[in-house]
């Protein structure tokens, strides 16, 4: 195999990337973007029945409150509500809907609680978080799908609820009401709608006789559930491929049935896959990593990278669970005649074989849900459309303006040139006269301090800089009331106001004025100057920003002893001990200034990273970033010590430097990676350029830091993986009650947090790969609700 890709599959392209589906914007209310139209249930965030069994309830109950429900007049007919859905959420509006006295519809285009009777028979049913008590009259207690079934039928039975068989195809504003169409032409007219459709959508079905028995399902959540089961799966696309592979691999004997002659839908990865299975269509699937790549002649496949959403888990080398032997039959131009309890009659070229098997996957596509909304004219998180793509670009021409005015470019001269503000900021104070024209005139005054400092324009966007991380780092604190978060804010915020704002911009040149720093000290890290202040003293930004993310201590004339001392007791002594015991999120989720901006101004846009194989791999730009790093600091110490006037000392900062200035530290820094804040997350330069991170990814493939995971209280819901602002397929990993052991984390706590069962938590390995401790500093909302210990049970 190419060394580079050998490289790279040890680094980054081995682990799981997923993508993510995507969901609608909703308001914490379920508002939004179109009036009077809400939306609850598994598409307004979490895939939890308490959860939308409360939404849907409360969501009802304030429409019945509002008192401009009926403010204004409407044509006779026209309904309080409608509720598109007959979920669980549906249903809890249906009812709260009937005890507020309100007139309402229920529309279903599939049977009421279709998602649970499409669970795999006897599926346990997470009730949780367990002290919660939905709003409400819809209640559940049953943990078995077929009883929470029964228990939830009775009880819309007892209502008297009877949902109205249609299809909605949007909803649409018309004279101060909403109107809903329906497939089949008819509309409903109403002054409130509630969309609770859930977020699967409607699954295309075979229509044959069986397909509504227990042991048939149109989503795979853990292929390892099925090993040593004889398994159908019915489709001919990505997903019913993945879903074969990821099952044969897990040890199930898996028959792959399609009614055309060919496979042309899966992509040719998938296809490759399968083919390597087929090669021998009994062979042992490898349980060991297969080498070199992901597949071997054995047959070893990997699903590493699923591209269905209805393929919720991956399946890889990285996964070591043990499994009997798994067997693949591909059978093509067969369809499904009929599914019974414990076998299936397929039918091909005109007879009808029967086969022994014990469950059935349906994989033969969906009509997905968003298509309704974006009708209805609702926003979709993340989807760029013409006017999000004009926000974008307007957004990264002003971020190429700051960053070109801060750092001493075009804009930065002709503000100088024309002494516009902040140039203008001296002779303002002189013009003040009296005691203040005096202090500002002695820089050994704060006021005189202040001045200088302030006279430049990187005083006014590290101030900006330090505010926004104050003032939306209270907001995190306070969205997001876990100790830990607590803790990493508090000390975000600490690190960028002290010795990244108040030290280099006053401590420090107010000291230095008076003759209280030590002339050796002084002139060792701080060299005099013929600006400013007379001193370097924003060098002192290196004692925090380690090289190779500040490279420019030691990319000097004359070599800095001290600061290439500290340089290299921090980049090859302290973050590496740093990243062994805790990950790479110690610096990047701790102390660096990126981070700071990214976890407190990024925190309500760490859902809008991209997510998937082709992004993972965009990650190893970091590694070409580090390697001209590395390359600058090889030919400046060549400067050095070559004899003086060589042509490398000579040409240093024009050939080199000030290109790797303009095109890493202010167009993939500064333009790119805060330009692409509100559309693509706050860590786009953390993951995918920063230098330094990409050094600490290599540490951190020796990390003991882990993500611990307790499998038996994962839903496959894909919160977690959603909420990784470094792309990671967080959910792969803990439902498999795997280690997770992606080198990106930057430990910032958000799939901890945003798990509403309570599976993951910080924690670290030995040797052999099992843990030795878990972290004490609770960061799962859910675990400290329960009073439970603030890790996974193991």
């Amino acid at each position: 195999m190419n060394p580079i890709v050998r490289y790279a599959r040890w680094l980054h392209t081995r682990w799981p990337a997923a993508t993510v589906e995507k969901l609608p914007e909703v308001r914490a209310d379920g508002g939004t973007a179109v009036p009077r139209l809400f939306i609850t249930g598994d598409l307004a965030g979490v895939p939890l029945l308490k959860f939308a069994l409360d939404g849907g309830a409360r969501v009802a109950r304030a429409i019945a409150a509002d008192p401009a429900l009926r403010a204004a007049g409407a044509p006779p007919g026209t309904l309080d509500l409608v509720i598109i859905g007959a979920g669980v959420s549906g249903l809890a509006a249906a009812l709260e809907a009937q005890e507020h006295g309100l007139a309402f519809e229920v529309v279903e285009a599939a049977e009421p609680f279709f998602t649970i009777a499409n669970f795999p028979r006897a599926k346990p049913i997470h009730a949780c978080p367990q002290a919660m008590t939905p709003a409400g009259r819809l209640q559940v207690r049953a943990t078995i799908k077929e009883e929470l079934l029964r228990e939830l039928r009775e009880q819309i039975a007892a209502a008297g609820i009877r949902p109205r068989a249609g299809r909605a195809e949007r909803v649409e504003r018309a004279s101060g009401q909403l109107v809903v169409r329906l497939a089949d032409g008819s509309t409903l007219a109403a002054r409130r709608v509630i969309v609770a459709i859930g977020r699967a959508g409607d699954f295309r079905r075979l229509g044959v006789p069986g397909e509504e028995l227990d042991n048939v399902s149109n989503r795979l959540h853990d292929p390892h559930d099925f090993a040593g089961q004889r398994v159908l799966v019915v489709g001919g696309g990505d997903s019913a491929v993945e879903a074969a592979i990821a099952l044969t691999r897990a040890g199930a004997e898996v028959t792959l049935c399609h009614r055309g002659r060919g496979l042309s839908r899966p992509g040719p990865a998938n296809l490759a896959l399968l083919e390597s299975l087929l090669r021998e269509p009994r062979a042992e699937v490898a349980a060991e990593p297969p080498t070199p790549g992901r597949v071997t002649t054995a047959g070893g496949a990997a699903v590493e990278h699923p591209t269905s959403g209805r393929l919720t888990t991956a399946a890889g080398t990285f996964d070591p669970t043990p499994h009997p032997p798994g067997r693949l039959t591909l059978r093509l131009a067969t369809g499904v005649r009929e599914i019974r309890a414990d076998e299936v009659a397929l039918a091909a070229d005109g007879g009808v074989e029967t086969l022994a098997n014990d469950s059935v996957f349906v994989m033969i596509g969906r009509e997905p849900p968003l298509d309704l909304l974006r009708r209805s004219g609702v926003r979709v998180a993340s989807e760029m459309t013409p006017a999000r793509w004009t926000a974008l670009a307007l957004f990264l021409l002003f971020c190429a303006w700051l960053y070109d005015w801060k750092s001493g470019g075009s804009f930065d001269a002709l503000w100088r040139a024309h002494g516009w503000f902040p140039y203008s900021l001296p002779d303002f104070l002189r013009s003040l006269g009296g005691r203040i024209a005096r202090a500002a005139a002695d820089p050994r005054t704060l006021a005189g301090t202040l001045a200088i400092s302030a006279a430049g324009p990187s005083f006014w966007y590290t101030l900006a800089y330090s505010l926004l991380v104050a003032v939306f780092g209270v907001r995190r604190i306070r969205r997001r009331r876990t100790p830990y978060v607590t803790a990493q804010t508090l000390t975000l915020m600490a690190v960028q106001v002290l010795p990244l704002f108040l030290m280099p911009e006053l401590i420090l040149p107010l000291l230095g004025h008076n003759g209280w720093l030590p002339r050796g000290f002084a002139d060792a890290l701080f060299p005099a100057a013929a600006y400013g202040h007379g001193r370097e003293y924003w060098r002192a930004y290196g004692l925090v920003l380690a090289w190779p993310l500040d490279v420019y201590n030691v990319l000097t004339d004359q070599p800095l002893g001290w600061w290439l001392a500290i340089g290299f007791v921090q980049t090859f002594v302290l973050i590496p001990l740093a990243v062994w015991r805790y990950g790479k999120g110690a610096y990047c989720g701790w102390i660096c200034s990126c981070g700071a901006l990214a976890e407190t101004l990024g925190d309500t846009h760490r859902h809008r990273m991209p997510h998937g194989p082709r992004w993972n791999r965009l990650n190893l730009a970091g590694q070409a970033v580090l390697a001209v790093a590395v390359l600058l600091l090889l030919l400046r110490i060549a400067g050095w010590v070559l004899p003086p006037g060589n042509w490398i000392a000579a040409r240093f900062y024009a050939t080199f430097e000030a290109p790797y200035k303009w095109a890493v530290d202010v167009f993939l820094a500064g333009v790119v990676g805060y330009g692409a804040y509100f559309w693509y997350s706050g860590r786009v330069w953390c993951r995918f350029f920063c230098p330094l991170a990409a050094l600490m990814h290599v540490y951190a493939r020796f990390s003991r830091f882990r993500i611990a995971a307790d499998k038996h209280r994962c839903i496959s819901c894909g919160q977690c993986t959603a909420q990784c602002h470094q792309g990671i397929d967080v959910m792969s990993f803990a439902n498999k009650d795997l280690p997770m052991a992606d080198p990106e984390c930057v430990r910032c706590s958000a799939c901890v947090h945003a798990c509403p069962t309570g599976v993951l938590g910080f924690g670290r390995v030995d040797r052999s790969g099992g843990f030795v401790a878990l972290d004490t500093l609770a960061a799962s909302p859910v675990r400290i609700a329960e009073g439970a210990p603030p890790r996974p049970e193991r």
